[in-house]
């Protein structure tokens, strides 16, 4: 039986606060769906609310933390302390037309004596399904206290993919449109579930094969990157490197599948 660590505790715990709230949310913006036009506001106060939860019980465990957060931006910390990479609704176009797919992600980023930061910890936290997947360096990726191991599959034609698609005023339709047209006949199918958090934890438990996204924000994908580190796959920029918060690009499977996947991208983006 695994045992978190203190900090996953305070993770944990701050997740499963927000997550009721979220769901009563959830249920109500189902309603308004039928009720009355245009719920984006109450969807946005749902989005605000679960932040303000998050923000609370994350200082009250390290309060002398900063955060950086997909509402409030940066909150400064003690600069030689660790901060917290929040999304507190990451879905929230799901959430909005009442699909049952989305997640609150936590993360951890610590500074290195060489200047360079780290994600160290990882929690997303989906509250309709009630699993939660959570990562520590060198500790191992887990879903509740089930172990994570990426895909084992080897062949491209036997992969299933996930992805994000460009949508108004967000993504390279034009960058987009190669790589897909790159990776989809090679493989059993593509799917865009529309939360980048829960599509990365998929991949960490071998639910999906591999994913690809672009125009991503360090709060979508931090806790996923780390997530699928630790059960044991690999994640990449486009180009091959470790810049994926800073290019805002991800591409992830397991070591095989990645590498064809990049080989795909790279001659695609030629």
């Amino acid at each position: 039986m695994v045992s978190h660590s203190g900090l996953m505790t305070v993770m944990d715990r701050a997740a499963r606060k927000a997550g009721p709230r979220l769901r009563r949310d959830f249920n109500e913006v189902q309603q308004l769906q039928v009720s009355r036009k245009g719920p984006a506001d109450f969807v946005s106060m749902a989005d605000q609310r679960a932040e303000q939860t998050l923000f609370e019980e994350l200082s009250h465990g390290r309060p002398d933390w900063g955060f950086l957060m997909e509402e409030r931006g940066e909150v400064a910390g003690d600069p030689n302390k660790p901060r917290f990479i929040v999304d507190p609704l990451d879905g929230t176009s799901n959430f909005l037309h009442g699909i049952p797919h989305f997640a609150i992600s936590i993360a951890v980023e610590e500074t290195l004596a060489n200047g360079k930061r780290e994600v160290t910890a990882a929690l997303v936290y989906q509250p309709l399904t009630d699993e939660s997947f959570w990562a520590e360096k060198g500790k191992g990726a887990w879903v509740q206290s089930e172990r994570l191991r990426v895909s084992a599959r080897r062949d491209m034609a036997d992969a299933l993919i996930a992805t994000g698609i460009p949508f108004l005023g967000h993504g390279n339709f034009g960058q987009w449109s190669r790589i897909f047209g790159a990776i989809a006949p090679e493989v059993a199918g593509i799917r865009r579930f529309g939360a980048a958090s829960l599509d990365l934890a998929w991949v960490a438990a071998g639910r999906f094969d591999g994913f690809w996204e672009s125009d991503l924000q360090a709060w979508d994908v931090a806790a996923g990157i780390l997530l699928i580190k630790e059960a044991g796959g690999f994640v990449t920029d486009y180009r091959g490197g470790d810049q994926m918060i800073a290019r805002k690009e991800v591409l992830a499977a397991n070591d095989v599948l990645q590498s064809k996947m990049h080989k795909l991208v790279a001659n695609a983006l030629r």
